[in-house]
């Protein structure tokens, strides 16, 4: 099977106008954390190629959706690591991280397709900024939007706001702030911190933190990797003009209950290492708002599955009665009337 062709797909991500090119065969490598993702991460694995990497590590959660074949059957310079369990995404991460001997190393999602140019791009921002540890790029939506990245550490009034208002008012002002919408997405910057959906990290920065924290199953593990780099003196830069497509979701909504639960745990977790001061007072009310907060988001998922089955039914059974109504009987019928 013929490594995939994206270029078409794809426009190319502009480089940041360093004055050394990056050999990226060289000095990058990437490691992909698949977990049933299926035919995307054919795609995922052609668009690194495409980009120089000549080192690719995917590890692999104990998919069961046979989307391991893929790193066989693909012309692609890929090594396959198994886990016979799901260790998460952080774990899986650090795993492939290990075995991946570059100087740079580019760790994403697997429905991740990176633009031509992106990683050259992000590696260049890296040499023009020593002090940072971790480039991002920019996520686009399937539709061409742009999701959110390089956003700040949000305080508690923001958290709160966008935790609980944002499950029915998505435009609401704590979430635009949280969210850094508008222009902010489109100008490179430093950050507090950049999706883990995929970005470029130094190798001996990463390893000196740890990598990332394994307590972390799903979400926050991103915020977490920035913010201890930033306790011992790193940086974090939002790269725009290095440009990724990210078609989100492809495994995780397969367990929405799950993942809900996931990320309120992991949330739970990063305010207790991060709330400072005083304001530690308050987390026992936090893990309350949480809670209270899982309940209201599944209630709403599981309305919104409940109200997805009644509109498929409605739509099957419209579609038999049309059936019926064009059956042989019927037409046969309708004509002798005609006939009268």
């Amino acid at each position: 099977m013929p490594t995939p062709d994206i270029s078409g797909r794809l426009g190319s991500s502009q480089s940041v106008g360093t004055s050394k090119r990056v050999d990226v065969s060289k000095r990058v490598g990437a490691v992909v954390v698949n977990y049933n993702a299926g035919e995307v991460l054919a795609r995922c694995l052609g668009s690194l190629q495409q980009n120089g990497i000549t080192d690719i590590v995917v590890v692999d959660n104990g998919s069961t959706d046979g989307s391991t074949s893929v790193v066989q059957a693909l012309e692609v310079p890929a090594r396959l690591i198994r886990s016979s369990r799901n260790l998460g995404y952080g774990a899986g991460a650090n795993l492939g991280a290990r075995s991946c001997d570059r100087e740079l190393i580019f760790i994403c999602n697997p429905d991740l397709v990176v633009e031509p140019g992106a990683i050259s791009c992000l590696a260049e921002t890296l040499d023009a900024r020593p002090d940072a540890a971790v480039a991002g790029p920019m996520l686009l939506e399937t539709d061409g939007s742009v999701y959110p990245s390089g956003r700040s550490f949000p305080g508690l009034g923001d958290a709160l706001g966008h935790g609980f208002i944002g499950l029915f008012w998505r435009d609401n002002p704590w979430t635009r702030r949280y969210r850094l919408l508008g222009d902010d997405q489109h100008r490179a910057r430093d950050a507090d911190w950049v999706s883990g959906a995929g970005f470029l990290v130094r190798r001996d920065a990463f390893e000196a933190v740890g990598g990332f924290d394994e307590a972390y199953f799903m979400y926050v593990e991103d915020v977490d990797l920035c913010w201890r780099l930033h306790r011992v003196g790193w940086g974090v830069v939002y790269e725009p003009s290095a440009r990724v497509v990210h078609e989100q979701g492809r495994s995780t909504s397969r367990h929405p209950y799950r993942m809900l639960a996931a990320h309120h745990r992991s949330i739970l977790r990063f305010a207790t290492r991060s709330t400072p001061g005083r304001e530690r007072l308050l987390l026992p009310l936090v893990a309350v708002a949480l809670g209270a907060r899982l309940a209201l988001a599944s209630a709403r998922c599981f309305v919104a599955a409940r109200l997805d089955k009644r509109s498929a039914a409605k739509g099957a059974l419209t579609g038999r009665l049309a059936d019926m109504g064009s059956s042989p009987g019927r037409r046969r019928k309708d004509a002798d009337a005609g006939r009268g």
